[in-house]
């Protein structure tokens, strides 16, 4: 079985596979403040594929580009999160709107539109608008910390160091619950899930494809973000 470190230095390894650090960390930065620098983003997924290397086992399935881009986005994660430069006010909001989306759906059984959630909220459209803005510029709150691996989320199974069946029980259905809520997105959110996580476009080159400003593409990546956590409640509970 292949296992990168029984053939590569450290030194051929991040040769190899900087580029793919490089297209996650410039991945991650269309959704972070300006004050972030690409340069931390890959040092820190450098950090991710060494540990990558140091723990990828073959006998899992997995290929090891595979298992790198969960280390490195989470090492990335991790690092951004360790920041520090968050507003409560905006951890605060990102709750309000979780939990108006859950209140909407769990009374009506269907999407809550942005009309809804603003209402639930009190607030005008243009004013939800803003807090989802703030949500996704502020914070990397995005399907990315649903499965971060900092121990503090419903997803850190995934990619938890040395698991024992419990947990490999656990992972199994986290993962099975967040493809199911995926499913059940409004067809616009699960297209701009689908074209950023699995064909890697970025916010603008998604806008033009649904014919929508870069400003629209991230308030529907944040709802869509905020519409699965409302409905991964369980997990964090």
């Amino acid at each position: 079985m292949y296992n990168p470190m029984d053939t590569k230095s450290g030194n051929d390894l991040i040769e190899k596979y900087a580029p793919l650090v490089k297209r996650i960390a410039h991945h991650l930065l269309a959704r972070l403040p300006a004050s972030v620098l690409v340069d931390d983003l890959i040092q820190a997924g450098m950090i991710g594929l060494l540990e990558a290397a140091r723990k990828y086992d073959s006998s899992k399935g997995a290929s090891f580009e595979t298992y790198a881009g969960i280390r490195i986005r989470g090492s990335i994660i991790d690092e951004v999160r360790r920041g520090d430069w968050t507003p409560r006010s905006v951890h605060r909001n990102g709750r309000r709107i979780s939990e108006a989306i859950q209140n909407i759906e769990a009374r009506t059984g269907s999407d809550a539109s942005d009309m809804a959630i603003a209402a639930e909220m009190d607030v005008t459209v243009d004013e939800y608008h803003k807090l989802l803005k703030d949500s996704v510029e502020s914070r990397l709150f995005s399907v990315d910390e649903l499965t971060r691996s900092d121990g503090d989320g419903p997803g850190e199974q995934i990619v938890g160091i040395d698991p024992g069946p419990m947990k490999e029980a656990e992972k199994g259905a986290f993962v099975g619950a967040l493809a199911a809520a995926i499913k059940t997105l409004p067809e616009r959110e699960k297209l701009v899930l689908a074209l950023y996580y699995d064909e890697e476009l970025n916010l603008k080159e998604i806008g033009q494809i649904l014919e929508v400003s870069e400003s629209r593409v991230s308030q529907i990546h944040s709802q869509a973000a905020h519409r699965l956590r409302s409905r991964l409640r369980q997990w964090q509970d």
